[in-house]
């Protein structure tokens, strides 16, 4: 899997530019970092340092969450720290990476293998670069831990907590049919799902609702089902952008929007990894 990149800036390695690195600071949100982190891959830079118990220390002062999720999520985090990255890694591959029913690419659950999901995807990227963001070709826009990622930055930026929890509540319907396949599947990331959708202002209740909707899908992380998915014709969806189309009418318009700096120019990009994780200060972690 390739790691997540802001201007082949990678994980925990500090920026190129002379602009501060960033730092989540004392919004609330912060808690949307933590979130980007735990679902994203497991990278072994996850179990250095205090990374963890950092995550562990915001997750527990969260206010945005209830005390149940903040278990659920605790409980995920000292469940990665006994595993380990190796078997962490190992889990996360057969959970995520086999098959896309817990696909963590947004517009694929919504435009499936369409072309309408590369104009959305290219809409989305005109977002992120609005807001001064230029993304490593090596990741897609729609990538959910990359999202919030931009969410949880840009909480600092625009001060406006209302914008970024509707943003979230924009794709709700998606995360809570990811909540409902991970309680099916008896996986504790279920929890980061589950504060999402809280953080959105949703309740719990209509995770149960795509559970009886769920009931009847055939389990797509077969051999026998991923060997169908082989046979099927690989689609480039960022290939859209060289089409002359009409944006998709059933792509997520708010993704993202009015999130970022108006009319900011290349001279404001932020230059920054992914994952930054230092929750204190304005330095970066080194591995």
């Amino acid at each position: 899997m390739q790691t997540t990149q802001f201007n082949n800036t990678s994980i925990h390695e500090p920026i190129t530019s002379s602009m501060e690195s960033p730092t989540i600071g004392n919004s609330d949100l912060k808690l949307l970092k933590v979130l980007s982190l735990l679902i994203d891959y497991p990278s072994n830079e996850l179990f250095l340092g205090d990374t963890l118990a950092d995550c562990t220390e915001i997750v527990a002062k969260s206010t945005l969450i209830s005390p149940e999720v903040r278990t659920q999520i605790i409980d995920l985090i000292e469940d990665l720290i006994d595993t380990g990255s190796l078997e962490a890694q190992a889990r996360y591959d057969g959970l995520f990476e086999r098959g896309r029913s817990l696909s963590l690419w947004l517009f694929e659950h919504v435009h499936g293998e369409s072309r309408d999901r590369g104009q959305a995807m290219v809409d989305l990227m005109g977002q992120y670069q609005e807001a001064g963001f230029e993304i490593s070709v090596k990741e897609l826009p729609d990538y959910l831990p990359l999202y919030l990622e931009f969410l949880a930055y840009q909480a600092t930026i625009i001060e406006d907590d209302i914008q970024i929890r509707m943003d979230i509540a924009d794709v709700s319907h998606i995360i809570a049919l990811l909540a409902a396949r991970l309680e099916d599947r008896g996986s504790l990331y279920k929890g980061c799902f589950n504060a999402l959708l809280q953080i959105a202002g949703k309740p719990l209740e209509i995770v149960e609702e795509y559970q009886e909707k769920i009931s009847k899908e055939k389990r797509d992380d077969s051999f026998e089902a991923l060997d169908k998915e082989w046979e099927e014709e690989v689609v480039t969806f960022l290939d859209a952008q060289q089409e002359e189309r009409c944006p998709s009418q059933t792509s997520t318009q708010n993704l993202a929007a009015k999130a970022g700096i108006k009319n900011a120019s290349a001279a404001n990009a932020v230059d920054a990894p992914v994952h930054w994780v230092d929750f204190k200060t304005n330095q970066p972690v080194k591995p």
